[in-house]
């Protein structure tokens, strides 16, 4: 095979690939229609979970904390 129609293939190969996943990423095959961010519930059981979450242990005494040493 001389090298311009291998270097043609290549070319066709790498072409049809990024077409197939351009086609994949646009397309969504099977894809769910809601997303499990958007579950439904209420704003007041999001708002508490959060509040858990994020809110720590008010017990804990955080303020000393322990001296930051660079480790070299």
């Amino acid at each position: 095979m001389s090298p311009r129609i291998l270097i043609a293939l290549a070319v066709a190969g790498i072409v049809a690939f990024g077409a197939g996943v351009m086609f994949w990423v646009v397309v969504q095959p099977d894809a769910p229609t809601e997303t499990p961010a958007a579950a439904p519930g209420s704003g007041a059981a999001r708002q508490e979970h959060r509040k858990r979450f994020f809110g720590g242990d008010p017990d804990r005494d955080v303020r000393g904390g322990q001296e930051m040493k660079p480790r070299w």
